[in-house]
């Protein structure tokens, strides 16, 4: 097994959003909204910036891998055993952003974690298009 990568399984979840890119940059980003549609958090936009995720359930901790404004930010996605990254692609459109979401890294023997993830997202995403309805 020389390319452990290979075999790891990631979800990517894509939406065509009716708002641009500025708009959805600032619902992935602020600290308060990102906490009205994922967790509550003390996300900052500096690289190496370390923060965490809190919900019911417990915690994901993350790290601030790279940040391109308003096109691109990924942060390392650390929870028990699991060990990913969550990578944000926004590009452009003529009626708005298409979100990418993508997250990777789950392990072939952790299947239970990616069909969890696999079901999560989707919804994460629909409450971050009702944050982006109501932001001016």
């Amino acid at each position: 097994m020389n390319d452990a990568t290979a075999e790891t399984l990631c979800v990517v979840v894509e939406r065509a959003l009716s708002h641009p890119p500025e708009k959805v940059w600032r619902a992935l980003t602020q600290p308060h909204l990102i906490a009205e549609w994922l967790m509550k958090n003390d996300f900052a936009s500096r690289v190496g910036h370390r923060f965490s995720l809190t919900a019911d359930w417990g915690g994901v901790d993350c790290i601030v891998e790279e940040i391109e404004p308003h096109r691109t930010l990924s942060y390392a996605w650390d929870t028990k055993d699991l060990r990913s990254t969550v990578s944000w692609t926004l590009t452009p459109t003529a009626g708005g952003t298409l979100l990418r979401m993508e997250q990777e890294g789950f392990l072939p023997e952790q299947k239970p974690y990616h069909r969890g993830a696999s079901a999560a997202w989707p919804r994460f995403i629909s409450e971050l298009e009702r944050v982006l309805e109501r932001l001016d």
